[in-house]
């Protein structure tokens, strides 16, 4: 089996990802609008986003959305809209 294809199936399986894709990338998929409207119906997503900004961040301001993930303990989803749109509003 080809080496490259089994290293990126293993990223996809193992950190639900690909290493190395940015936030915006995520953001250029057809399914991103569905994703961020299931996260912002989800009862805790604003008392997480809430403490990523107020206390996360300012520890760890590289954070991946994998490790937020494992972290909290919320969805690798959850956490990629999190990151995504508090970068964005920190860039307002």
């Amino acid at each position: 089996m080809d080496t490259s294809w089994s290293k990126y199936m293993r990223d996809v399986i193992i950190l639900g990802s690909v290493k190395g894709l940015s936030l915006e990338e995520y953001v250029d998929n057809p399914l991103w609008t569905i994703l961020v409207e299931t996260v912002h119906k989800m009862i805790m997503y604003p008392h997480h986003k809430a403490y990523v900004q107020r206390e996360i961040l300012l520890e760890h301001p590289d954070i991946s959305f994998q490790e937020l993930a494992v972290n909290l303990e919320i969805s690798r989803g959850e956490a990629l809209v999190i990151l995504y749109e508090l970068k964005k509003e920190k860039a307002e």
